[in-house]
C-alpha cells in the first residue's frame, strides 16, 4: 500500500534568516487525525481533489481515538419508525440548546444521516435491527431516540475506518509534524487568508533549521481538537494537546470560550464515568491523601436514602455538571460534593462498584424498594435487579468492566479513582455555515470548529465532526481549486512568522545541566485554570487568574528552561495552551461583565446568587435567570509586539507579545426556514450557486 504519495511538488530546502527550511507544496493541507481531518482528507480524495497532505504531531495521540465512555453516543436524525423525525426538528433540538445559530444547526440536522451511513459504509458497526432499522435510544438533552453506539470505544472505531480509507487512497502523509505557526496574508475586501503552515518535524530538530519545515497550499483544514491540555483536572487523554491557540494568535475568532462540558471521570485512566456506570448505583467514598479515613460522603448531605441513590443513578442520563440540577436534590449535587471533598478538602474520592451505598444496603444486596421509579423500572427492564453495583454492571455492560481492565484497573477488587473533569469545549473556532473561518482559506472543524452552544445532545460532538468536515471539502472542492501560490511568494508571506519564531528559539535557555522546568511550568497554569476557569467560578478568581496569564505570556520564553532541543515541541505546547486559556477567560470575565449567571456546565458563585447551598460551613450562592441565550461571544485575539522596555535589550527581546482580547456579542442566526421548491433548488445546484457566500 502507497502510504506516502508525490504531492504536485517535490520538497524544496530554503534559507531564512539563516536558518535551513524545508518547503511542501500542495493544494489543501488538513492538520489532524481524528474523526474530523480524516472524514476531510477522505472526502477530499473522493471528490478528487487528490492534491492533499495530511500533517499531525501524532497519528495515535488525538482524543477521538484515545477517549469514550460506557456506551459513547453518536447523535443523528432517527431512523425508527417509533419516531417522527426531520431535519428541521432535530435542528430545533441542537438550537434550543442556546448560543448556537440556526443555519449551523440545519446544516449539522441535515446532514446527520449522510454522514452516518457514510461512516456504516466503510464499516463502522453500529447495530440495526432484522428490518435494516437503525434503530436508537434517548440521550441528554434530546426529545426523539436520534442516539446510536458502538460501545464504549465509538470514535476509535471511526477514526480507524477512516484512518484505513486515507492510506487506501494513497494520501501524503506528514506524521511527528507539529504545527507551531499559520501563515496569512491580506485576502479579498481586508479579511486575512491563510497561506500555509509552520511546523517542527519532531523527526529532524537539530541547532541548524529547528526541524522547521513550510507548507505552501491553498487551503487548510484544521482539525486539531480542542484546547485539551489547559486544565489540570481533565478527561483529555495526555498526548492530546490541541492547537487553539496557534489560530487564535493568526486572526482566527472564536465563539462560545465559556461553554465546555465537566463531569465525573477516572483520574488514573481518563475515562467518562457517564451511563452504566452510575445506573448501577454505586458506593461513593473519599478518604485522607494516604487512603485512610474513609467515609461515605454523599450521606453527610442527603438526609433521606431515595434522593441519594436517584441522584447517582440519575448521573447516567445527566452526566454533565448542569447548574440547573443543583436545585431540589438534582443529580449535579454528586459533582459539587466531590468537588468540596477533592478541591477544598484536598481529599480523595473513589467509586466502588463491589459494594451498595451504606444506606440502602441489606446484607450485601441493595434494597430496590428504596429506588425511585425510574430508577427502579430501568434496573428491572434491564433484568439487573442484583445484589451489587460489579453484578449489575456485568448484566448490563460487561464490555464496560473490561474497558478499565485493559488498562490494569479490575472494578471486582479496587476502588476506581476520580474527580470532576474537563471533558469537551462546546465553543472554539468560529465558522460559517460551510465551516470557513473569518480567515478565508481556513476551515476548523471537529471540536476545535466548536459549533455546539450552551447545552447539546449527548453525541452531538461526534456528528459535527462528519459534518463539519464534509462541508468545508465539498466547498473546497467547488469554490477553492486555484493552485497555491509560488515558492518565492510564499516565502515572503511567510518570512515575518518564521523570524519570530526564531526569536523565540534563539531566547529560550538550553542547559543540558539543569533540570527541564516545561512540564512543572505547564503544571501550575493548568491547576490555576482548574482552579478558577472550570465548573465552580468566582467572579475575582476569574479576573485574578486571567491577569496571572497575561503577565507569563508576556515573560514567555524567559520563564522556561529545558535540557534538550528535543523539548522544542513541550514549549510550544505551553505557548498555544497559555494563549488558549488567555481567551477562554478573558470571555469567562466577559461573561461576568454582562452579570451573567450561571448556565450550561458550570456555576457563577456571587453573594447576590438567588439560590444557596451550604455543607459543612461552605456555601455556594448562583443565580439561573440571566444566561444570554440568544446570543454568542465572539472572541478575537491580538497578539502585539512587546513595547520598547527601560530593562536591557536581552529581557525585551525576550517578551514574546502582550495578547489583547476582545469580545463582540452577537444575536444568534435563527433557523432558516423556506419553501423550497426542487426545480428551483435543482437549478441552483447545476450552476453552483448554493456555494454563494450571500446564501449563508
Amino acid at each position: 500500500m502507497n502510504l506516502k504519495q508525490e504531492m504536485s511538488h517535490s520538497p524544496q530546502t530554503v534559507i531564512l534568516h539563516q536558518h535551513p527550511l524545508t518547503v511542501h507544496t500542495c493544494h489543501t493541507v488538513v492538520v489532524g487525525s481524528g474523526a474530523a481531518s480524516l472524514n476531510a482528507a477522505d472526502t477530499l480524495h473522493r471528490m478528487g481533489q487528490t492534491d492533499i497532505a495530511l500533517v499531525t504531531d501524532g497519528m495515535n495521540r488525538g482524543t477521538s481515538r484515545n477517549t469514550g465512555s460506557d456506551k459513547q453516543t453518536y447523535y443523528k436524525q432517527s431512523t425508527s419508525f417509533t419516531d417522527a423525525d426531520s431535519p428541521l426538528k432535530m435542528a430545533r433540538t441542537l438550537f434550543n440548546g442556546g448560543a448556537m445559530h440556526g443555519d449551523i444547526a440545519l446544516v449539522e440536522a441535515a446532514l446527520s444521516l449522510k454522514s452516518f451511513y457514510n461512516l456504516v459504509g466503510i464499516g463502522v458497526p453500529f447495530p440495526h435491527d432484522t428490518y435494516g432499522q437503525y434503530v436508537g435510544y434517548q440521550t441528554d438533552h434530546d426529545e426523539n431516540s436520534r442516539a446510536s453506539s458502538v460501545g464504549p470505544l465509538t470514535s476509535r472505531y471511526m477514526t480507524e475506518k477512516l484512518e484505513a480509507q486515507v492510506r487506501r487512497n494513497g494520501t501524503s502523509l506528514f506524521d511527528r509534524h507539529l504545527v507551531i505557526g499559520i501563515i496569512t496574508t491580506p485576502g479579498e475586501n481586508g479579511d486575512p487568508a491563510a497561506t500555509g503552515l509552520l511546523t517542527i518535524n519532531m523527526e529532524a530538530i537539530d541547532d541548524t533549521g529547528y526541524g522547521l519545515t513550510l507548507f505552501n497550499c491553498r487551503n487548510i483544514i484544521y482539525g486539531t481538537g480542542g484546547p485539551a491540555s489547559i486544565y489540570h483536572r481533565s478527561v483529555f487523554p495526555k498526548s492530546q494537546a490541541g492547537a487553539t491557540g496557534i489560530a487564535l494568535e493568526a486572526g482566527a475568532k472564536a465563539h462560545n470560550l465559556t461553554e465546555w462540558q465537566y463531569g465525573i471521570a477516572s483520574t488514573k485512566f481518563r475515562w467518562n464515568l457517564s451511563g452504566t456506570y452510575q445506573q448501577v448505583i454505586p458506593r461513593y467514598v473519599s478518604t485522607n491523601a494516604n487512603g485512610g479515613d474513609e467515609t461515605e460522603f454523599l450521606e453527610d448531605f442527603f438526609q433521606e436514602p431515595t434522593p441519594l441513590l436517584d441522584a447517582i443513578f440519575l448521573k447516567g442520563y445527566q452526566w454533565p455538571f448542569d447548574s440547573r440540577k443543583l436545585l431540589e436534590n438534582g443529580s449535579s449535587l454528586v459533582d459539587l460534593l466531590i468537588y468540596i471533598e477533592t478541591q477544598v478538602k484536598g481529599r480523595r474520592v473513589f467509586m466502588d462498584f463491589r459494594r451498595n451505598p451504606r444506606c440502602a444496603d441489606e446484607q450485601g444486596t441493595l434494597n430496590f424498594d428504596l429506588l425511585g421509579e425510574t430508577a427502579r423500572q430501568y434496573l428491572t427492564n434491564s433484568q439487573a435487579l442484583l445484589p451489587t453495583p460489579i453484578e449489575r454492571l456485568k448484566k448490563m455492560n460487561p464490555l464496560a468492566i473490561d474497558l478499565y481492565r485493559t488498562h490494569g484497573i479490575d472494578l471486582e477488587q479496587e476502588y476506581l479513582e476520580i474527580d470532576v473533569c474537563a471533558q469537551h469545549q462546546n465553543g472554539g473556532l468560529a465558522g460559517n455555515h460551510w465551516w470557513e473561518s473569518n480567515v478565508k482559506h481556513f476551515f476548523p472543524v471537529g471540536e476545535a470548529s466548536g459549533t455546539l452552544g450552551i447545552y447539546r445532545p449527548g453525541g452531538s460532538a461526534l456528528n459535527a465532526t462528519q459534518v463539519g468536515s464534509y462541508r468545508a471539502a465539498e466547498y473546497i472542492c467547488h469554490r477553492y481549486t486555484q493552485p497555491p501560490t509560488t515558492t518565492d511568494t510564499f516565502l515572503a508571506q511567510a518570512e515575518h512568522l518564521v523570524q519570530h519564531r526564531l526569536k523565540l528559539l534563539k531566547n529560550l535557555v538550553v542547559n543540558p545541566e539543569q533540570p527541564s522546568n516545561v512540564l512543572a511550568f505547564q503544571q501550575e497554569l493548568q491547576r490555576l485554570m482548574s482552579r478558577s476557569g472550570a465548573f465552580i467560578r468566582s467572579r475575582p478568581a476569574l479576573a485574578e487568574t486571567l491577569h496571572r496569564f497575561q503577565d507569563e505570556l508576556a515573560r514567555f520564553p524567559n520563564q522556561i528552561h529545558i535540557c534538550h532541543l528535543k523539548e522544542l515541541p513541550a514549549v510550544f505546547r505551553v505557548y498555544d495552551m497559555l494563549i488558549a486559556q488567555i481567551a477562554c477567560l478573558s470571555a469567562m470575565v466577559a461573561y461576568d461583565e454582562r452579570q451573567g449567571d450561571s448556565r450550561g456546565s458550570y456555576l457563577i458563585d456571587h453573594e447576590e446568587g438567588t439560590h444557596r447551598i451550604s455543607h459543612q460551613g461552605m456555601h455556594f450562592a448562583f443565580s439561573l435567570d440571566r444566561d444570554f441565550r440568544d446570543q454568542v461571544c465572539e472572541t478575537f485575539v491580538k497578539l502585539d509586539p512587546p513595547a520598547d522596555s527601560p530593562d536591557t535589550k536581552q529581557t525585551t527581546d525576550a517578551a514574546v507579545a502582550a495578547a489583547k482580547v476582545t469580545h463582540q456579542w452577537v444575536k444568534v442566526r435563527p433557523i432558516p426556514e423556506y419553501t423550497t421548491w426542487f426545480e428551483n433548488v435543482w437549478a441552483d445546484f447545476r450552476d453552483q450557486k448554493i456555494f454563494d457566500e450571500k446564501r449563508g
